[in-house]
């Protein structure tokens, strides 16, 4: 996920191929590639919509996105039914071979009968074929060999569509739907194993589910209800308003939530969006691990006295203080506040860290501002001043590190310094 919003092609993919009009099940399956975001990993900028060929990066190399659309020759136009369920449910493809778990099989393996026919009716029908050919991966052999994954896949998939859950009603089942299934949200914020497996996929299967992750150098936040590193803070409104227009009062998406909400959850339904929320407040907290903030100490105070004596004081004033305010509130939807916000709340630094160095932006949206807001990157700045705005920022809003550290290993000081400068150039 590390592409900006495609606007383009979110066009095309809404305004479908005219031979498609008034088709009902094209229309659903549409409904449904928009919830599944499918459109994000299978389009490279400037591209045509689903033909694929955008670089993912893994812990062996880089794979490339493969061309879904109805074309006969390289896309998916020779496939029936049952050979496009077998790949959204299973990870194998019409020719025998596993499918990378960078496609999200693990979460499109729970689509009911009714949405998984929408989808491929949409994908035949309502797509214009494209011919362009799947690129290789440059994952070295032996690593490239696919036959461990079958084997990965009867350990951590299970193919059983969406059941309901008796005794929640039908806006928490819907919400558990398109959070656990096509939405596949867990692919960035519940942690992997070992094997790089989701620890968990779904509220069924314990607080691991959607506690945050590290994706592409990013962390992504716990969905769960804690205080500080989740959304213990949130209101269920605060949640929709996010999910229609990339921003709130306090806070605003970045990374690859931008993409999300650009290419996804901005087109949904605002009763879907309603049933995300309402599942999301549902999930408990994790036990042990709630989080206050500490009051902040004389830092705002001295800023105001003009006493820059702290260490990042200078820089924080430089490069920062235009936009977040000297008490680090920021400005309601257009400049994020820093203090309440889980991306300075030290669960981990890589978010923190990526965001001074990259920078960011914000999803252009058709629903409230319409303006996507920047910040630049910082890249310039040495890893002594990195570690030093860091900490100050933290300082100023009145955040501490838990005990426990970055990591979650060991005993971490209250104010440490961020554990390693991620790199920009390992980006494809």
């Amino acid at each position: 996920m590390k592409r900006f919003l495609l606007t383009t092609a979110v066009a095309l993919l809404l305004a479908a191929p005219a031979r498609a009009e008034g088709d009902a099940a094209v229309d659903a399956g549409r409904a449904v590639a928009i919830a599944s975001d499918c459109i994000a990993c299978h389009t490279v900028p400037g591209g045509k919509p689903f033909a694929g060929g955008l670089p993912m990066q893994t812990p062996i190399g880089t794979i490339y996105s493969t061309n879904i659309t109805p074309a006969s020759r390289t896309g998916i136009g020779g496939y029936s039914y049952d050979d496009f369920a077998r790949a959204l449910r299973d990870g194998i493809a019409k020719d025998g071979h596993n499918l990378y778990p960078a496609m999200p099989y693990p979460s499109y393996a729970k689509l009911t009968e009714a949405d998984m026919k929408a989808l491929y009716a949409y994908f035949m029908n309502g797509v214009e074929g494209v011919e362009q050919p799947n690129r290789p991966s440059d994952i070295p052999w032996p690593l490239s060999m696919r036959w461990p994954l079958a084997l990965w896949n009867k350990v951590f998939v299970s193919s059983a569509p969406f059941q309901p859950v008796t005794g929640r009603d039908a806006q928490w089942n819907r919400g558990a739907y398109l959070v656990e299934g096509p939405g596949h949200c867990g692919s960035c914020h519940t942690p992997r194993g070992i094997g790089y497996q989701e620890k968990a996929l779904g509220f069924a299967d314990g607080e691991a589910f959607l506690a945050g992750g590290r994706i592409d150098g990013w962390f992504a936040k716990s969905l769960r209800s804690d205080k500080g590193f989740g959304l213990g803070d949130w209101s269920e409104a605060d949640i929709v308003t996010l999910l229609k227009t990339g921003r709130t009062d306090r806070t605003a998406a970045f990374g690859g939530m931008v993409e999300v909400i650009g290419h996804s959850t901005q087109h949904m339904p605002a009763e879907d969006l309603a049933a995300i929320a309402r599942y999301l407040k549902s999930l408990p907290p994790r036990p042990g691990k709630a989080y206050a903030a500490k009051a902040a100490d004389t830092t705002f105070a001295d800023l105001r006295k003009g006493d820059y004596g702290k260490r990042g004081a200078v820089t924080y004033v430089e490069y920062c203080q235009g936009c977040h305010r000297a008490d680090g509130m920021g400005a309601p939807k257009i400049f994020p506040a820093l203090a309440g916000n889980s991306a300075v709340v030290p669960t981990d630094d890589s978010s923190l860290i990526r965001i001074v160095l990259a920078g960011g932006r914000m999803p252009v949206t058709e629903n409230g501002i319409h303006h996507a807001f920047a910040m630049p990157g910082f890249a310039r700045l040495s890893d002594g001043e990195i570690t030093d705005v860091v900490t100050f920022i933290r300082r100023l809003v009145g955040q501490r590190r838990p005990a426990g550290g970055s990591s979650g290993r060991g005993q971490g000081p209250q104010d440490p310094a961020p554990t390693r400068r991620p790199s920009l150039r390992s980006r494809p």
